[in-house]
């Protein structure tokens, strides 16, 4: 009976060890995408300026041109930076002639959608969640229709200046902006 009880507390503390590590990696990749993850216009931002209530927003979101209005500096450009790089550029702007010393925080609240068409159910634009490949689009997208191909997948990258389409796998990650392309299969 000892025996069967220390096997199944083992059992019950490597479960849980497993469950921690994979909340931790979920948590961490989205944590990581948000550091070197550029923005573009459709994002979601939060701006916070501790203890100043008329400088914090709960939501902003980037404008055509990637950028947002904010109370003293006008435009703020923020499209291909970092969200750590608009913080930095939010407190600098602050520092001296508007408060001594801001203790800002920018965070990303949506990413912008991403796009599947071609040969899926219900093609169009989707919000991007961390952790996307070309398989989950597809099923958000309603699956493969009947005339699909299982084997030729194109992507463009929403970062692409040429916006050349590359051919991908199942197993390919998606970012937000992307554009998702599923042939049409001929037999």
């Amino acid at each position: 009976m000892q025996r069967l009880l220390f096997y199944f507390l083992i059992s019950l503390s490597l479960t849980l060890s497993a469950a921690v590590l994979a909340l931790e990696a979920n948590h961490n990749s989205s944590k990581s995408l948000d550091s070197i993850y550029k923005l573009g216009a459709g994002d979601l931002l939060s701006v916070q300026v501790f203890g100043e209530p008329d400088l914090s927003f709960s939501e902003i979101r980037l404008t055509d041109a990637g950028t947002f209005s904010y109370p003293f500096l006008g435009e703020v450009r923020a499209k291909g930076l970092t969200s750590a790089d608009v913080e930095r550029s939010i407190k600098s702007s602050l520092l001296g002639d508007y408060l001594i010393d801001p203790k800002v925080t920018v965070r990303i609240l949506e990413y912008r959608s991403f796009f599947v068409n071609g040969e899926v159910k219900k093609p169009g634009g989707y919000p991007f969640k961390p952790g996307l490949t070309l398989r989950k689009a597809i099923a958000i997208a309603g699956g493969f229709t009947e005339r699909a191909s299982r084997s030729k997948f194109y992507i463009i990258r929403d970062n692409d200046e040429i916006r050349k389409p590359i051919r991908s796998s199942l197993d390919s990650n998606i970012y937000p902006g992307d554009i998702v392309t599923v042939d049409e299969s001929f037999f």
